[in-house]
Formats: structure tokens, sequence, C-alpha cells
């Protein structure tokens, strides 16, 4: 039994997957992944805020009033593979992750566009902590995504990002995108108390406006960021950071510097589950770095789940991402916010069934609003 770590910081991973074993001398290698896929029925009305309204009919429907799509959910396809060994003294890691998207527009074209957002290698050894090179997702928004219920489902079932890539969750609802990068990154070991912490250089990136051109490139200021985290029991908290220096591209503006700040907690009391996430800061974005330039930004998510039965749990979580102000940016979006109610059945230790209901509200500075009523329902195996 191995665990397939697809958005996973150091022991941060999904649920556990069964891979193949291949033992190479000192070298262990593991093949593993995760196929899924989702039936989602949209419904869009209001009017339409503009920027990157999640809920509007633009991007909720993929530009129309309804629309059907069987396609990934917030995580893609995956075929992960990794070596493990000890060398001299210390824990080895390599890993190499390829995504791909299920749905198309197309019956007869190839889907052969694949994401390589994991390359990396990791070393450390107990009391030293654990060094990490290459290209793998970031710290800051780790914890929210990777405990948001949806994970494994759909959550706001996006049409403009569905085909040909995922859902989004609560990306943009709730939480920024944690992003992939190219790093240098420690994490420490756990002391007694459950106290550590995670530190990482990343390489710049420049901005991904979807509304509007780009305004700012990289330079070169790295990316840094930094969490302090704690694990007691059933609890675990953190508080993260996150900043970056963005150039300007047209001379006389100003560059632009992103600061974030987080801070959220969870716990697991027996069949009961409860996570709350709060980040706060200027060009965080919508959905990536800076990609509504310069504008402070709010985020947060709330989630409650229960397990009826060791295979049955129920959950029910709301995000909301509020701009504070109508910068160009935003082209006059407001907020994004999404409630969404799932159920999750454990068919067998590799296959989890899913159904989601939800609605993602958008609403703009000049008092639009957009909504988008939608239902998933489909799976996801882990190998």
């Amino acid at each position: 039994m191995k665990t397939i770590c697809v958005l996973a910081l150091s022991a941060a991973c999904i649920p556990p997957a069964l891979a193949v074993d291949i033992k190479a001398g000192d070298w262990n290698v593991a093949v593993g992944g995760i196929v899924n896929a989702y039936a989602t029925v949209v419904d869009c009305g209001g009017e339409q805020p503009g920027g990157l309204a999640l809920g509007g009919a633009a991007l909720g429907c993929g530009g129309k009033e309804r629309r059907t799509t069987i396609g990934n959910g917030l995580l893609p396809n995956a075929l992960t593979a990794s070596a493990t060994s000890t060398q001299g003294g210390y824990d080895v890691k390599a890993l190499v992750g390829i995504y791909a998207a299920t749905a198309t527009d197309s019956a007869i074209s190839q889907n052969s566009t694949v994401d390589v957002r994991q390359a990396y290698f990791t070393f450390g050894r107990a009391g030293l902590g654990t060094f990490k090179l290459g290209r793998d997702y970031g710290i800051f928004g780790s914890n929210a995504i990777l405990g948001d219920m949806t994970l494994v489902g759909a959550g706001a079932p996006v049409q403009a990002t569905q085909r040909g890539r995922v859902t989004l969750g609560h990306i943009g609802a709730g939480y920024a995108y944690l992003g992939t990068y190219g790093q240098i990154a420690y994490s420490s070991p756990d002391l007694a108390s459950g106290v550590g912490a995670d530190v990482a250089v990343m390489s710049p990136v420049a901005d991904t406006p979807v509304v509007a051109g780009a305004a700012y490139s990289s330079g070169s200021t790295p990316q840094l960021q930094a969490r302090l985290r704690v694990a007691q029991g059933g609890f675990k908290g953190w508080l993260g950071v996150k900043g970056q220096r963005f150039e300007a591209e047209t001379p006389g503006m100003p560059d632009l510097s992103m600061r974030g700040i987080e801070a959220g907690a969870s716990l697991q009391a027996g069949p009961a589950g409860f996570l709350v996430n709060v980040q706060r800061g200027t060009a965080l974005g919508i959905l990536s770095d800076a990609d509504q330039g310069d504008v402070r930004t709010t985020h947060y998510l709330v989630q409650a789940t229960y397990k009826v039965t060791d295979a049955l749990k129920l959950g029910v979580a709301y995000g909301r991402s509020r701009n504070s102000d109508a910068a160009p940016g935003t082209a006059g979006l407001k907020s994004n916010s999404n409630a969404t109610l799932g159920a999750y059945y454990a068919l067998n230790s590799a296959i989890t069934l899913v159904a989601e209901a939800g609605q993602t509200r958008s609403e703009a500075f000049a008092g639009a609003e957009g909504t988008m009523n939608g239902v998933s329902l489909g799976g996801i195996i882990f190998f």
C-alpha cells in the first residue's frame, strides 16, 4: 500500500492508493495514479458580473444558459512514478507526475495535452528534516485544497475549465489555487509538541490574467513561501505567508508586490470533521498569482463533514472570495461564492462514488449578480 501524493507537500497526501511496487537493488519503484469522471449539469441565471465571475454564464456555463459535461472533477487523471531508497544515511525520493483531462469539445481530436505538474527529488533524515528540489505544488493554500471535501469530487463545476482541464472545487470561491513552481524547499521534523515548519524559495512567476493582457513579468527576486504548522491528535493548525515582487512590463508603471497571509485549522472528532481557512493579501488573485493585478482579496472556506458509516461521508462547505475594490484588473468583479452539499461513498479501498449539488454566485461592484446551479455525479479511483 502506497500513498500517491498528488497535491502533497511533505506528509500531506490525498487518500491512500494501491500502487505497483518494483524492487530494484537499493531502490523501490512505485507506479500509481488516479482516474475520475463526473457528469455535471449546470444552469446559469441572472446577469453577467464581469471579470472572473465563476457564477456567470460566460465561465460557469461556458457561454450558455445550460450545459452538460462528463469530465474530470477537481483532480485530473494522473500517472505518477516514484523511486525511494536510503543512500549514505539519507532517505531519498524522486517523483514525476503526469496529468491529463477527460473532456474535450471534439469526438475525433487527440486528447494528448499533458501537464507535468510534479518532477522533484527529496532527501533527509530523522532529526534533520527534508529538502526538496524541483517542480511541485506551493505551500501557501495547500492545507485548504487538501482539506476540501470536494478534492475527490467536483465542487464548483465551472464549464469553462472542466472541458480540457478540471472543475474548480472552491478555487476562486474560497481560496486561491496553490500553484506549481520550480522550487527549493525545506520541511523541518515535527517537535514533540507537534510543531513544525516549511519554507520554500520559488522560481518567480509572471501574472496570469484571464480577462486582460499580462501587465507584469517575473524578475530576479524569487517568490518566498513559508508555513508554521501544529498537529495534536485530531487537530491541525497552520499559519502561512507568501510574497513576490512583480516587474511592470509598461515603462513608467509601478512594480507590484504580492503579499499574502493565511491561517486555518481542522479538527477530526470521531465521525465529525471541521475545517476553516482564511487567506488575505494583495495580488493573491482569484485563481492564480496576480491574475487581477494590484487588488486586495480575502478568501475564506468553512466546512463540516460527518461519517454516517465507515463507507459513507456527508458534508457541507461554503467558500467566498472577495475583492476589496473595483481595481482595473477585477473588471468590476466583487466576489465569488460557492456552497456545496456532498455525499462520498467508498465502494471499496480504491473507488469512491460522489454526488454533489451546489450553487456558485458572483457579484459585481455595480450590483449585477449571476448564479450557477450545478449537480455532479461520478467517481474516482486511486490505484
